[in-house]
Order: structure tokens, then sequence, then C-alpha cells
């Protein structure tokens, strides 16, 4: 069965958008994001879905909304529940990823396997929506990179729940 992970992009503060829209857009992250997700499920709430700014192609869409499913076109799953959404991943073999927003980021950290984060060398204090605090102890760190070259620098750590 495929594990459920976590991919975000946060600042200094855990910091991940202000008014439905991503803080930071740096190219090279946005493109880590794209080889993690590629060819994979993506989870992610009503707001989220939303704030997209095209179709990620490569993806297969799972929308975890309160909102009646046939709001949605039909090659995108959508569940109204977490009990729902954990039937789905049931039949599912893959990997499934946790796109955000931070509601559902929330809800998932219990059951969450690994977190992919862009640890960025910034802050915003407009922002609106943070990411989850969670224990480092709980977590194995590996470092995947690190652009200290960048305005602002970052890093791409991935966190491994400890067994």
């Amino acid at each position: 069965m495929g594990k459920i992970k976590m991919i975000a992009a946060v600042g200094k503060n855990l910091e991940l958008g202000k008014d439905n829209d991503l803080i930071w857009k740096i190219k090279q992250d946005m493109k880590f994001f794209k080889e993690q997700t590629m060819n994979q499920y993506v989870l992610m709430g009503y707001n989220t879905y939303l704030s997209l700014p095209k179709k990620l192609i490569g993806r297969k869409y799972i929308v975890l909304t309160s909102k009646d499913k046939g709001l949605f076109p039909n090659d995108v799953m959508v569940v109204n529940s977490l009990d729902e959404f954990y039937c789905l991943k049931s039949q599912i073999n893959d990997d499934v990823f946790v796109i955000g927003g931070s509601t559902v980021y929330k809800l998932m950290l219990p059951d969450t396997d690994e977190i992919y984060l862009t640890e960025i060398d910034d802050s915003c204090y407009e922002a609106d929506v943070y990411f989850p605090k969670f224990k480092d102890s709980d977590y194995e760190k590996v470092l995947i990179d690190e652009n200290l070259d960048n305005d602002p620098s970052y890093r791409h750590v991935l966190y491994k729940k400890k067994t």
C-alpha cells in the first residue's frame, strides 16, 4: 500500500500562503514539486483546487471538500470526509501527496509517512495560512539539496516518520 506524503514550501514561521496563493514562487522549487508529484495522486482541499493556475498534468486529483461532487470534472475524485478518503486510499496502491491547504495538512499530519518541505530563509508577516507544527523528534530529517545562491535561499528537506 502506498504512503501518505506531504509537500509544501514554508517560510521561517511555517507560512504557506496569503489570499489563496503561494507567497514564494521559486522556479526551481516548482520544478522540485513537479518532479516529486508527477504520476502521483495529489490530495487537496477545495481552495487549493481553486488556486491552481492550470491543470497539473500527470497528476490524479483527489479533492477533500464538503462541496457537491457534481461541481467537479469527471477526472477529479471528490471525497466528502476523511472516512471516504481512507476508503478510496485502501483501493490505491500508489502514494498520495497532500498538497494543501492548511486544513488538509493539519487533518492528514497524524497519518503522514513523509513530509517534503522547502524551507525558505524568509518570513512573510502578511501570511494568512500556515503549515501545521509537528514534532521534529518524530521524524528522521534528510537534507535533499539546498540553494544558498537564490534570494531567498532555501533547502529541500525530507522528514521521514520514525517507526
